[in-house]
């Protein structure tokens, strides 16, 4: 083709299908069905284009058209489309509207998103949304919870919501109920309604088919009880748990798990018995193909090493090939006159099974030590307790970060902090101390920085716990850029002054992006609050 204009319509089919292919599908589908052209409309009811379907980014608009696009989808295009898809995504809400709208003889995945407890007896009572067909062929079932807060307790919730909806599909195979991304950070609070099966019935959150399970639980206890024989079949099993501890002495069921291949445990809190509560559950697992720790370990005499790992879980896992791991612990120090550097604990890690191992150690007083060592490339989406010590590594995977040192953070740091977490969303910084508290450091100042920092894809600050020149620091278009910041969780007096009483120009741009200003104690807004931040 020499035509300096070329008409898309002008293009081969190939050529066509690469460029729609860069586009989500569902914007294909609704930009090309029903617009008087055959050919287009062909391509678009291909099955690259309607095997997965996510309706939810659509349906989530705020401008008053989302509604429109849904009578759309419902009335014009899934009854078109309906008998292709596989894989579905959307609210809760609209799930009675998206399978009203179709027989979906092939759909085997669906994905719902702002998942709550009232959902169950709309959908999962009855067969009146899901017909027989439906609760035989659905495969897979992912659950996004957004619930944080619950009136019944955490194991009436499980036996009256999720162990219906285990029960409910007939030949589950998959089932995830996980937290939404927007929810609290670095915790979730306690209301949050996670799995909880403590002294249930062993018919209780049952499955002969269920294969992989994907979950956030109380207490060990919980984890103890799915492993009691109840799901059989389990092969993978990916486990956050809230915190590590024992309710009452109780026994449960030690027996091998030949069928659990992999397994992943995440437990932020604070594990004070590591070696009467994780190693025993590990032992467990000897026919673990792959397994994933993410463990914050307090007290105790056993210092995590590669050599430890070797002796104490490796050993009993022989077809083990794929370890990840982040362990953070403190240990404390017999000797103050023997310090042990990261180099040396790295050396431990003689395992080729290991693959990389990075390591971090702060001495936080002299008596005790904190020591990370963790696998590379990180596969981990939280970090917390961070102090200025970053190696030079790129955590891909993290987005949620919280930083806390008694010495204090600089421009230069923060500088590699986005350059470590290029893709964080989430930063909490706890630090009372500012860059130049000492009298002859004062003049420094304004010299700090000598370029802008972005953080191209954070969402939420939390600086409520650190000193007011770090909230300065970040709000300053001359010093900071956040295009995405929403959500801002800051010390209400400290916010007047680093504003000047929301009147300083240089931070209006970083503020007029937020739409959630969360203060320690409610108040009404004076009016040049809404100015300041107009998207409140």
């Amino acid at each position: 083709m020499n035509q300096h204009n070329v008409h898309l319509l002008d293009l081969p089919n190939e050529i066509l299908f690469l460029i729609l292919r860069k586009l989500n599908n569902v914007d294909v589908l609704y930009s090309l069905m029903d617009i008087n052209n055959q050919r287009l409309d062909s391509i678009a009811q291909d099955q690259i284009f309607t095997n997965i379907l996510n309706l939810a980014p659509i349906l989530q608009s705020t401008d008053g058209i989302s509604s429109s696009i849904l009578d759309r989808f419902c009335v014009d295009i899934l009854p078109r489309i309906h008998k292709n898809v596989k894989s579905l995504t959307a609210e809760s809400d609209s799930m009675e509207c998206i399978l009203g709208a179709g027989n979906y003889p092939n759909l085997t995945e669906l994905k719902l998103l702002n998942f709550n407890q009232a959902i169950v007896p709309r959908y999962f009572m009855d067969d009146f949304l899901f017909g027989h067909n439906h609760k035989q062929q659905i495969t897979d079932i992912i659950l996004i919870s957004d619930e944080n807060t619950i009136e019944i307790t955490r194991e009436e919730y499980t036996q009256n919501v999720y162990a219906i909806i285990l029960a409910f599909f007939e030949n589950l195979k998959h089932l995830s109920i996980v937290m939404s991304s927007n929810g609290n950070y670095p915790r979730w609070i306690h209301t949050h309604p996670c799995l909880s099966l403590y002294e249930s019935l062993p018919t209780t959150f049952f499955s002969s088919t269920l294969t992989k399970l994907c979950v956030n639980v109380t207490g060990l206890d919980d984890i103890h009880v799915l492993l009691d024989g109840r799901l059989e079949q389990l092969t993978i099993f990916t486990v956050q748990i809230e915190f590590i501890s024992y309710r009452i002495s109780t026994s449960y069921n030690t027996d091998n798990l030949p069928n659990l291949k992999c397994f992943s445990l995440t437990c932020y809190s604070v594990i004070g018995d590591y070696d009467i509560t994780i190693l025993p559950l590990l032992r467990r697992m000897s026919h673990l193909e792959e397994l994933a720790l993410f463990l914050n370990i307090s007290g105790g005499s056993t210092f995590i090493s590669g050599t430890h790992l070797d002796n104490e879980i490796l050993i009993h896992m022989r077809q083990l090939h794929t370890f990840t791991f982040y362990i953070e612990a403190v240990h404390g120090i017999a000797d103050p006159g023997v310090r042990i550097s990261a180099d040396d604990i790295k050396r431990t890690f003689t395992n080729i099974k290991y693959s990389q191992v990075a390591c971090m150690v702060d001495y936080v007083d002299p008596q005790s030590m904190m020591y990370r060592v963790f696998s590379l490339p990180t596969k981990f989406n939280r970090l917390e307790q961070v102090t200025n010590n970053i190696p030079n590594i790129v955590f891909n995977s993290v987005t949620h970060l919280k930083l806390r040192d008694e010495n204090a953070f600089k421009h230069e740091f923060f500088v590699r902090v986005a350059r470590a977490f290029p893709f964080l969303k989430n930063l909490s910084i706890s630090n009372i101390r500012p860059p130049f508290w000492r009298f002859n450091e004062h003049y420094l100042r304004d010299k700090d920085w000598c370029s802008i920092i972005e953080y191209s894809h954070l969402i939420c600050l939390d600086v409520r716990g650190a000193n007011f020149y770090y909230l300065e620091h970040f709000l300053n278009e001359t010093k900071t850029h956040l295009p995405c910041l929403a959500k801002l969780n800051v010390d209400y007096d400290d916010l007047q002054v680093v504003t000047e009483n929301f009147t300083r120009d240089e931070m209006r741009r970083n503020c007029g992006r937020v739409k959630r200003l969360i203060v320690q104690h409610p108040i009404v807004y004076p009016e040049n609050v809404y100015r300041y931040f107009p998207l409140l």
